[in-house]
């Protein structure tokens, strides 16, 4: 049974979307779910990591690159998709610091099918090490379609802390679309939860510069 009612979000979203209409940036606000655990031990307890799709972008503007064979490199131009060739990743030559700094330079990475397998002994383990090992496209697959999916999907992961944040939505959506992106989210992460409810602490939402607000 959910703790909160729907209309009591709505209304939170409607005061954080109106906050950010006042003091307008010049850059697309994305807007965070911060979640706040309790009864749980990070250490013994079993981390819990899940991957949701949302019914809506939360960030149209995510950075992503796909580790590209000849085919897909045709198809990543024709929807201006940044990519990279085999022959790009083995200019890296494993160095650590270059791997590092293109796992920095995009949020997302998408890869070849046939590339997947290659990607560790190219790249080395530093696309997994920041948590942004590619997700396989086959030539079968629509590409701006996968694009869309990846840049829909949300991950809970829980690692050394009680706290986590994910972003759910921008400023640009109406209340509606983040009001649907909030409470799948918030409902997926309470199935990941072995109390569920109960290891709940605290839930707010939050846009990039604009104050925290409780929705739990």
């Amino acid at each position: 049974m959910s703790k909160i009612s729907v209309s009591q979000v709505r209304t939170q979203l409607q005061g954080l979307l109106q906050a950010s209409q006042e003091k307008k940036r010049n850059f697309y606000e994305t807007v965070e779910l911060q979640i706040g655990l309790k009864n749980y031990d990070p250490q013994r307890d079993k981390r819990f990591s899940g991957t949701i799709k949302l019914p809506h972008v939360p960030r149209p503007r995510m950075s992503m690159c796909i580790l590209a064979d000849a085919a897909d490199v045709d198809r990543a131009k024709l929807i201006e998709l940044e990519f990279m060739t085999v022959e790009d990743l083995k200019k890296l030559n494993k160095n650590k610091k270059l791997v590092k700094k293109l796992a920095k330079k995009y949020n997302a990475f998408l890869a070849s099918e046939a590339l997947i397998k290659q990607i560790p002994r190219l790249l080395g383990p530093g696309l997994s090490k920041a948590g942004k090992f590619p997700t396989p496209v086959s030539h079968a697959d629509d590409l701006e379609k996968r694009v869309t999916e990846v840049k829909s999907t949300i991950k809970f992961q829980l690692k050394k802390v009680l706290c986590l944040g994910v972003a759910i939505g921008n400023i640009q959506m109406s209340d509606d679309q983040l009001l649907a992106n909030v409470m799948l989210a918030i409902n997926f992460l309470i199935s990941l939860l072995k109390k569920q409810w109960q290891n709940i602490k605290s839930l707010h939402v939050k846009s990039s510069m604009g104050k925290p607000i409780r929705l739990y």
